[in-house]
């Protein structure tokens, strides 16, 4: 085949096991051959919406079968696919598809109202399920579209898709992960969690993250298995479709699994398919583990970040118990160093910053020049955490040198919500930070120096927040101060702040 990325993997599926399961939805099992003409169908029926190489196509919604079926599509005609959070307001979603630059918009039976919003900002939205609007009609475009094979000349070095994350300068950058970055990672998650030709795993978390799509289903659909897909995250739902559908794997998000864990039905539900969990987006809580590893799974700490697709290492579940806290080793054709501020290696137990080197790690930020240079240096992606690695050879996250929030999995960058406050007349100076949360691990905490004269509501604050940022954004508290500690230049103190608020508040 001339085409070596994601478009020709239904077509090899195809030749090699059409029969296998590839796709189960609601009650619906999709064969690995149903699937490849289903994706032959997309591919076509987008062709004829002027869909070409280079071309982006956005995709936004709940999970479903629709978001792999475009993915796939686009590889097929060498056009680039731009998932967008389903939790963005209007504002948001506008600026990804502008900055993209998409043509073409299909979204989920919920988004039928941010179609009609933004109609003038993308002409053509696609509607995969009815949404009573007047989006085109998913299904009646594959119906109507020719499945006959194609195989336009795609490399491992094209982009396969621009994944936007928020950025610390107010604004999301889309991170471009090639059809190799796509490829290695699949096959570095496939060694590290060993993944079967028959595995089913659950796809949960959203496809428009990262971890949803590349942590444990498409490295499945690659390796001939079977992505069982949820719409979204049910604990009692969920449990009942591991047990029923015989779940091997999945990756989730520590506070989902907390969240099923606490459960009556957890004790009873029958689990013994469901071999071992990756979990990332945040540190896996010992109580958690234990949980999970009494009924007899193996739990997997992973890291990782959209910019590497995202694996970067993952604790094998031998250590689980012996190695508690640790994000394991890097994978297979990943490497990981710790270094110093001058760029030298930190010594064993040494706080650095943890830079990333493989053929998973993006190509750069899409039509960004200057945050790629700052971020992809010597063949090296500098992730802006701080960790150290122990004596054997164990990453430790220890901190973050950027100021991101990790809200239940979801990533929050204070620059982005603080520039979205500063454009409400209320607010004169505000800086956000985090502070540990029992539920989600970590919030966002608002410390406001009002207008003169602005009535000091931090509920009507939030109120007005949620009609501009998606609502894991916006900062759980606001608190009001008459002024921010700030160094000599005006620059906020932030660790002043932390100091105030979270240590207090940890020592209270």
């Amino acid at each position: 085949m001339r085409n070596a990325g994601l478009g020709s993997w239904p077509e090899r599926r195809l030749r090699i096991s059409p029969d296998r399961d590839a796709i189960w939805f609601e009650g619906t099992t999709t064969s690995h051959g149903e699937f490849a003409v289903r994706v032959r169908r997309a591919a076509a029926a987008l062709e004829s919406l002027g869909v070409q190489p280079g071309v982006r196509v956005a995709w936004t919604g709940g999970n479903h079968p629709s978001a792999l079926e475009t993915l796939y599509a686009c590889g097929q005609l060498g056009a680039i696919w731009v998932p967008v959070n389903a939790r963005l307001t209007a504002p948001e979603v506008q600026y990804v598809l502008e900055h993209s630059g998409a043509s073409v918009v299909v979204h989920g039976r919920e988004h039928g109202g941010l179609a009609d919003a933004l109609h003038d900002v993308v002409p053509t939205w696609i509607a995969a399920e009815p949404a009573g609007n007047d989006s085109l009609p998913y299904e009646d475009l594959l119906a109507a579209a020719d499945p006959q094979p194609r195989d336009v000349p795609v490399a491992l070095e094209d982009p396969c898709l621009v994944m936007y994350t928020s950025g610390t300068t107010g604004r999301p950058k889309g991170a471009v992960l090639t059809h190799g970055n796509m490829t290695w990672n699949a096959v570095n998650q496939a060694m590290g969690m060993d993944f079967t030709a028959d595995e089913r795993t659950l796809g949960l978390a959203p496809l428009f993250h990262i971890g949803g799509l590349n942590g444990t289903l498409n490295p499945t659909l690659m390796r001939g298995g079977c992505a069982v897909v949820v719409r979204r995250f049910d604990p009692p739902e969920t449990l009942r479709v591991i047990e029923e559908q015989r779940v091997n794997s999945f990756f989730a998000v520590p506070t989902m699994l907390d969240a099923m864990s606490r459960l009556p039905e957890f004790r009873t539900r029958d689990l013994s398919q469901l071999r071992t969990i990756g979990a990332a987006g945040a540190p896996l809580p010992l109580p958690t583990l234990q949980t999970w590893l009494e009924r007899g799974v193996t739990m997997q700490q992973a890291y990782g970040m959209t910019e590497a697709a995202p694996g970067c290492t993952v604790l094998d579940s031998a250590d689980a118990v012996r190695k508690v806290g640790s994000a394991g080793k890097p994978l297979f054709f990943t490497d990981v160093r710790v270094v110093r501020f001058d760029g030298t290696d930190a010594d064993v137990d040494e706080v650095g910053e943890v830079v990333v080197s493989g053929p998973n790690v993006m190509a750069g930020y899409w039509d960004d020049p200057q945050r790629t240079a700052e971020v992809l240096r010597d063949g090296w992606y500098h992730t802006g955490d701080a960790g150290s690695m122990d004596d054997e050879g164990f990453l430790y996250i220890r901190d973050r040198y950027k100021d991101m929030i990790i809200s239940g999995g979801e990533n929050v960058y204070p620059a982005e919500v603080e520039s979205v406050m500063l454009e409400l007349p209320e607010v004169q100076e505000v800086a956000v930070i985090g502070v540990p949360d029992p539920h989600w691990g970590e919030v966002g905490l608002a410390v406001v120096v009002p207008a003169p004269g602005a009535a000091q509501d931090g509920d009507a604050l939030r109120a007005r927040l949620r009609e501009r940022l998606a609502g894991f954004k916006v900062p759980k508290e606001v608190r009001y101060v008459a002024e921010l500690p700030k160094t000599a230049t005006g620059k906020i103190r932030k660790p002043d702040l932390r100091h105030t608020y979270v240590l207090t508040e940890e020592d209270a």
